[in-house]
């Protein structure tokens, strides 16, 4: 062993194992299609409550899975202990839209297709993707359910409003009915025949409706 080989650091060996152009061309890359995918997010999300948050992590996670797998692609002994690495972590996080989850996916593929180097698999299948996503959840169509919420003083009222309902919307189906004391709750899973809604008006008029109330309804019931 020479002097020379004390001091080798093998650390310093790996600063060119990643050609820097290379480096810089697919980061900048994700950089765009994040933003991209993240832009598509906002423009398609549907949900109650807006996470700007999660649309930042979208542009994040792209460029991150390019980093990894740079990293993974220049080195077999880096790419064992990756593996490792990876396996013991674990997101707690809930998931509270399922679309959400496809953007995450769709996040972590573009980023490893990129730092394959498969930069028009990248552009195209983005692009592809993006128009699906814009086309299909933001088609309109009258048949979007809502639930709507009628409290009732008694069972005359109760009755006159179920039937008035029933003559207003094009299919209706109980969810709930609470009963107490003093008054009944019920909630109607509704079909509207079109985007008026002053039938909640009328029914406020019966007498015995203390209040109505018409919600949009997205799957996620909670009885």
């Amino acid at each position: 062993m020479t002097f020379d080989d004390i001091f080798k650091s093998s650390f310093l060996e790996n600063i060119t194992s990643v050609n820097i152009l290379d480096m810089v061309i697919a980061l900048s890359l994700a950089f765009c299609l994040g933003v991209f995918i993240f832009m598509v997010y906002k423009k398609t999300f549907q949900g109650v409550m807006y996470s700007s948050s999660f649309g930042v992590t979208l542009i994040a996670l792209t460029m991150i899975s390019t980093l990894v797998i740079l990293a993974v692609t220049s080195n077999v002994v880096l790419s064992l202990g990756m593996v490792g690495a990876l396996s013991i972590v674990r997101f707690r996080t809930a998931i509270k839209e399922p679309l959400d989850i496809a953007f995450l996916f769709w996040a972590i593929a573009v980023g490893i297709v990129l730092a394959a180097g498969m930069i028009p698999l990248a552009v195209f299948g983005s692009v592809l993707i993006g128009i699906i996503l814009i086309v299909f959840v933001n088609q309109k169509t009258s048949e979007n359910p809502y639930i709507v919420v009628i409290h009732c003083t008694d069972s005359d009222s109760e009755n006159q409003a179920v039937t008035a309902l029933k003559s207003f919307v094009k299919k209706s189906v109980v969810k709930s009915k609470t009963v107490t004391a003093d008054s009944i709750e019920l909630h109607y899973e509704v079909r509207l025949k079109s985007d008026d809604t002053s039938f909640v008006n009328t029914l406020h008029n019966i007498a015995g409706i203390r209040d109505v109330v018409l919600v949009s309804y997205n799957g996620d019931y909670l009885g």
